[in-house]
């Protein structure tokens, strides 16, 4: 394969973008209420392709909204040119954009608006007049059936009674109507005084009209005068009471309904336990815990009617959380306990059922009972529920000793739960302490740090540790924590974490007075965050640079010391007074300046860094897409390919001495390269075209390009080049290098009839591209004033480069030439087409030609041609006698070979031409495209 340098330019172009569909919908509508409509069947893939253009290559982003709410599917954004969606559901729905981005000008948006369409099976339901009994369907009743389907678009109901389809007005005792309050949801049959014949099998039919290529769907159902609603009988009590461990059977049962009921199990908690086992109407939980309790419902369905429905609750029962609280005599203002004064000791459990629950009291092992000294009460369940107390009236000495209250539910099988109460001279109330060292603590972020505050008395109660300073959550994510041994353990410390913390004694487990507290500051230490945390500077040699390190916060914030080196070198070091930023700069740079510099600032926690990498690479070049690239050869197997690019931030290395080129087919491990020289200096935005020669059609390429300098190499970038035929719609910015000719009397206009002028001439012009969109562009002459009869508008295409003949080979090679053009009006001039080779300054015969009023519709021409070089196609316009004479041309191809046989005329003369009308209605648009990479 060979290389040809050809030209550069300038240039640098703004996004455009244009969506287009894999064929795989239902139906496109290019408009409906402004908007293009992708149909597709739910479980199809959606795929679509977001087309760019602009130089640099823009970055492609798509996104979806549905409704007013935006909905980024797959938790984000899809970050290039397909979206493919495979087995689509029908939430999927809803309208996508492709937004194109390269910084020049305002972004390009694009949407289509995906309309997922379905059909799910009907249900047919029965229900009986309203106050009527809900027994049999006896004669003399009124009856409804109602259909429903759900679908996408609106779905289409009949009815039939055996095979008799039936009508409204057809059988005077049957009325079939839609309810309006449902908009086309339903469909109600309605069968007014049952009769004998209206005991019969009645089928709904549900209908999207083979829409995407649903079929009907049909449900049917056996009216008799036995048909009746679903009841049921549950085989169980209510509530169940159960230990855990044991295995539960809930059996439901029906007793009535015609056809047969379906009975299903729900829990109102949620979901059923895995472990359930279900037969029919039976349920079984085995091994049950108290996670399983709840209320279980068996409901009975036969879509006569209302569904039937009983309930029962399981209470799982379970003893847990004991726990204990001293109340000195409320009497007197002193918190300790005193002979001759009152004491009360309170027990509480949780207790499940609660009218279950027992207590016991015990003094040293004996069973205590109430007495005139002795109190034993149970408090109201209301205000405190599973709580007992013991009054101990007038202490006296001998009473001191340990007190036991155990909790136990009635019947047994649970374990019981014991509490001891020591009650002596050394029972106190609590106290609270920090020790000195223990506050302000100081720790380092990361760390795993334990906050102490010491708790004296006995017994020692429960500690809850909370924040004192703001009104935030504990590191677990509770607002409090409890602690046994007055210790609060922090894993894994964070700066968010300083503040001071507040301890205080609760009344489980302790003396129920008046809680005491203490404080505890929290001090995180962490070492500085800075920026950059990481910079690329490019720059060439003899060139000056300064890197800036700047503190965003650290703590402690001063004693903050840095120091500046370039890999182990050290280069500089320093101590911060008020500033928070060092710099430093290298005057000159030199092969050896080159590297990665760190700087590092450092506090009493640690240190935070700035790297620097410091190079003389260069940037990578831009390939450039927005031109027709494969070039033809008079060859079958062979093409060349023009290979376009500019190159990123030239000035800010050294000048690029050359490229290195490597190409290899798709597929292939090996890469053959080849270097570039590169004469004078590249100016920003200037457009590098080479051509490669000897490349396999149809073979794909990957081509990797890298700019070198004096420093070496820079980066690279690959992409992907392929054959492809030249296929252009005017869509994009620069109408695919089509210009227009400065020797005419007037322009072609690029327009699109979404977009033209409201005051345009009627009865002439396209109503749509040859499409049939109305968002779609196509170019064409506009003949109202002051344009003049007989005057003429050329547009010129690109060059379309072909190998010289060789004169000893084969003949030149074909290529078939098509376009589509629209020639409606009174007052339609002419429209002719030239081709120009390669070196001609005069042309006088037209390659084709047309004149007079074609009709409303866009008509397609194909012309064989055979250049020997490269050359050009001109499109001229003529104006005609009056305004209403505009001339359209749409969707200008060129495909090597000659035009497939049936597409020519019996006798077409010289220029080989074929005219076929299209209708817009049956247009399908054919994309070709250059796919990339890297």
């Amino acid at each position: 394969m060979g290389l040809t340098w050809l030209l550069s330019l300038a240039l640098t172009a703004p996004p455009t973008v244009r969506i287009v569909h894999s064929g795989l919908a239902c139906n496109i509508e290019e408009e409906r209420y402004s908007e293009r409509v992708y149909t597709i069947r739910e479980g199809e893939t959606l795929e679509l392709t977001c087309l760019v253009t602009g130089h640099p290559r823009p970055q492609i982003r798509w996104t979806k909204t549905a409704g007013s709410a935006s909905d980024r599917f797959q938790d984000s954004s899809v970050f290039n040119e397909t979206l493919r969606i495979s087995n689509i559901q029908r939430h999927q729905g809803g309208r996508y954009y492709c937004k194109a981005e390269n910084g020049l000008g305002s972004p390009a948006i694009k949407s289509i608006r995906v309309d997922v369409y379905y059909l799910d099976d009907p249900i047919v339901t029965v229900h009986q007049s309203i106050g009527e009994a809900k027994e049999q369907f006896y004669y003399e009743r009124t009856v409804f059936l109602r259909c429903v389907a759900n679908s996408n678009p609106p779905v289409r109901y009949s009815w039939r009674r055996g095979q008799e389809v039936l009508l409204q007005g057809s059988d005077k005792g049957v009325e079939i109507y839609e309810p309006f309050f449902t908009q086309g949801e339903t469909k109600i049959l309605k069968l007014k005084n049952l009769r004998p014949q209206d005991y019969a099998n009645y089928s709904c039919i549900a209908s999207v009209r083979n829409v995407c290529s649903i079929p009907d769907k049909m449900v049917s159902f056996r009216l008799s005068n036995k048909t009746a609603s679903p009841s049921i009988k549950l085989l169980v009590d209510d509530p169940i009471v159960v230990n855990p461990g044991e295995a539960i059977t809930l059996v439901c049962v029906t007793t009535g309904g015609e056809p047969a009921p379906s009975l299903t199990w729900v829990r109102s908690a949620g979901i059923l336990p895995e472990k359930t086992v279900l037969n029919g109407g039976t349920l079984t939980i085995p091994a049950i815990t108290s996670e399983d309790a709840g209320t279980y419902s068996c409901i009975a369905n036969n879509n006569v009617g209302n569904p039937a429905k009983k309930s029962t609750n399981i209470i799982v029962r379970a003893l847990k959380k004991g726990r204990f609280w001293i109340t000195p005599d409320p009497y007197h203002k002193d918190d300790n306990i005193q002979i001759g004064r009152e004491v009360k000791i309170s027990c509480q459990v949780e207790a499940i059922p609660s009218e279950e629950l027992m207590f016991s009291w015990f003094k040293n092992g004996r069973p205590l009972r109430s007495s005139e000294r002795m109190v034993i009460t149970q408090t109201d369940p209301d205000v405190s529920p599973g709580t007992t107390n013991l009054d101990i009236i007038d202490l006296k000495f001998t009473d001191f000793g340990t007190y036991t209250c155990v909790a136990s539910l009635k019947g047994g099988g649970i374990s019981d739960i014991s509490i001891d109460v020591n009650i002596s001279s050394s029972t106190v109330p609590p106290n609270l302490t920090v020790p000195q060292e223990k506050s302000p603590l100081v720790t380092r972020e990361g760390d795993t740090i334990e906050l102490q505050c010491q708790v004296t008395g006995k017994p020692k109660p429960i500690i809850l540790w909370s924040r004192a300073d703001k009104e935030v959550a504990m590191p677990d994510g509770a607002m409090q924590t409890e602690s046994y041994d007055g210790i609060l353990r922090i894993v894994n410390v964070s700066r968010e974490m300083t503040g001071t913390y507040r301890c205080q004694t609760s009344q489980y487990n302790g003396f129920n007075v008046k809680p005491r507290e203490a404080l505890v500051q929290l001090i995180v230490q962490y070492p500085p965050a800075v920026e950059p945390t990481f910079l690329e500077i490019r720059q060439g040699q003899g060139r000056s640079i300064t890197m800036s390190c700047r503190v965003l916060r650290a703590y402690p914030t001063r004693v903050l010391t840095y120091e500046w080196r370039l890999g182990s070198k050290l280069l500089r070091t320093g101590q911060f007074d008020v500033q928070d930023s060092t710099e430093y700069t290298v005057s000159s740079l030199s092969r050896d300046s080159y590297g990665i510099y760190n700087c590092n600032i450092i506090n009493e926690a640690g240190a935070g860094r700035c790297s620097f990498l410091v190079t003389g690479k260069a940037y990578a070049p831009e390939f450039y897409y927005d031109t027709y690239n494969p070039l033809w050869q008079n060859r079958p197997r062979v093409y060349s390919y023009s290979l376009q690019w500019t190159q990123m931030n030239p000035d800010a290395v050294d000048r690029i001495l050359a490229y290195r080129l490597g190409i290899r087919q798709a597929g292939q491990q090996r890469w053959w390269e080849q270097e570039i020289t590169v004469n004078g200096n590249i100016q920003k935005g200037e457009l590098i075209t080479y051509n490669l020669t000897e490349l396999i059609k149809p073979e794909a390429y990957e081509v990797r390009l890298t700019p070198i300098t004096r420093f070496g190499e820079g980066d690279s970038t690959i992409r992907v080049i392929k054959y492809s035929e030249f296929h252009c719609g005017f869509e994009d910015g620069n109408i695919c290098l089509f210009t227009q000719d400065d020797t005419d009397n007037f322009d072609w206009t690029k327009q699109s009839t979404a977009t033209r002028d409201t005051k345009y001439t009627p009865n002439t012009g396209p109503n749509a591209d040859r499409t049939g969109s109305k968002e779609g562009f196509y170019m064409y002459i506009e003949t109202s004033r002051p344009r003049l009869e007989g005057e003429k508008a050329r547009l010129v295409s690109p060059v379309f480069s072909v190998a010289p003949k060789n004169p000893y080979g084969a003949t030149n090679t074909a290529y078939c030439f098509s376009f589509y053009y629209h020639m409606y009006g009174q007052h339609i001039g002419s429209l002719n087409v030239y081709l120009r080779l390669k070196g001609q300054t005069a042309i006088e015969n037209p390659l084709w030609s047309s004149s007079g009023n074609k009709g409303q519709h866009w008509n397609q021409a194909r012309v064989n041609i055979n250049p020997p070089t490269s050359f050009q196609l001109i499109f001229e316009g003529i104006r005609g006698p009056g305004i209403e004479g505009d001339i359209a041309i749409d969707d200008v191809s060129i495909v090597e070979g000659e035009c497939m046989k049936s597409d020519q005329p019996a006798n077409t003369g010289a220029a080989q031409v074929s005219t076929t009308p299209l209708s817009s209605s049956t247009a399908f648009v054919l994309v070709c495209r250059t796919d990339y990479g890297g």
